[in-house]
């Protein structure tokens, strides 16, 4: 995949003809799919490229009128992997700048649709451009002034709502991660570097993996949690915690940690991911460590028992 970060005013870049398919895409979700495989089936149509024209930042960021941190579902690099496994062929990343918030809709179609040689392009039913979101999907087609055609993909609902990114970090947020990843389509997946921890689970039978989170992800809610651990390639079953270890210290900053099941090596310093899939129950605090122990005992159980009735 050929990736292209452009800011405003564009410079002249490769004119091949090409089907634009336009979204933030955070997440990459099953309404965003939809989108990006329109898009490919009338690139094979039309014997073209397929290409995704997205925004970094998030708008609200630069928007804003407060200081304001988004966290994502898919952070930039993330986006770019999930792009190029949905064989998008050509990414156009635009540095989403205040000059570039106040085009016009005419201006915005000039500069980054017809100027880039888009033959056709496809957008989700509600998508805005120009500034302040003033022109609409139902009035691309006449700012196209016969340069390119343009399909409208229809809203995709599903747990009587519209699958969105919106929905998805609500329901992340809420510790409802079966709900998020049937509006993803895939496990929500994070990624990190495993870093030296306390070490204290290995001295009550539950070494575990103290993770570094890649900067810019959504973090679930506290909690323990049913996960899958991917690293070097290799995929484990597992079961993390998100918390502040308050059974030992109440000042300690919070962590995620997890427990890998039926493993025993050592792995500090590697980059891995975690799948998340079902949310067991809030941290809680113990009166000593045989509570706890119990306790990760049964956390174990149930997530032996959720992956095999899964599988």
């Amino acid at each position: 995949m050929e990736t292209y970060f452009l800011h405003h005013p564009p410079e002249q870049i490769e004119r091949d003809p090409k089907v634009i398919a336009l979204g933030f895409f955070d997440g990459l979700h099953r309404g965003h799919q939809e989108v990006i495989n329109t898009a490919k089936k009338e690139a094979e149509k039309l014997g073209i490229k397929t290409a995704v024209l997205t925004f970094d930042p998030h708008p609200s960021v630069v928007l804003s009128q407060q200081r304001k941190q988004v966290k994502y579902l898919t952070p930039l690099e993330e986006k770019k992997k999930h792009m190029a496994a949905l064989g998008v062929d050509i990414l156009y990343i635009v540095r989403f700048t205040t000059i570039f918030s106040n085009l016009s809709p005419e201006d915005f179609v000039q500069n980054y649709l017809i100027d880039l040689n888009a033959k056709h392009v496809v957008a989700g039913f509600d998508y805005s451009y120009g500034c302040k979101g003033a022109g609409k999907m139902t009035n691309l087609a006449n700012y196209a002034q016969g340069q390119f055609g343009v399909t409208v993909v229809s809203k995709l609902e599903d747990l009587h709502d519209k699958v969105s990114s919106t929905s998805i970090r609500q329901y992340i947020a809420e510790g409802q991660l079966d709900e998020a990843n049937q509006l993803l389509g895939y496990p929500y997946t994070i990624t990190g570097t495993v870093i030296h921890g306390d070490k204290r689970g290995r001295t009550i039978g539950f070494p575990t993996a103290n993770i570094a989170v890649d900067e810019g992800f959504l973090i679930p809610k506290l909690g323990v949690y049913a996960v899958k651990f991917i690293v070097n390639g290799e995929k484990h079953l597992g079961m993390a915690s998100i918390g502040y270890n308050i059974t030992f210290k109440d000042d300690q900053a919070m962590s995620i940690e997890v427990y890998i099941l039926d493993f025993h090596r050592e792995i500090y310093g590697e980059e891995i991911e975690i799948e998340w899939f079902h949310y067991f129950r809030p941290e809680l605090k113990f009166n000593g460590v045989e509570g706890l122990i119990e306790q990760l005992k049964n956390d174990e159980a149930d997530t032996r028992t959720y992956f095999s009735q899964k599988d």
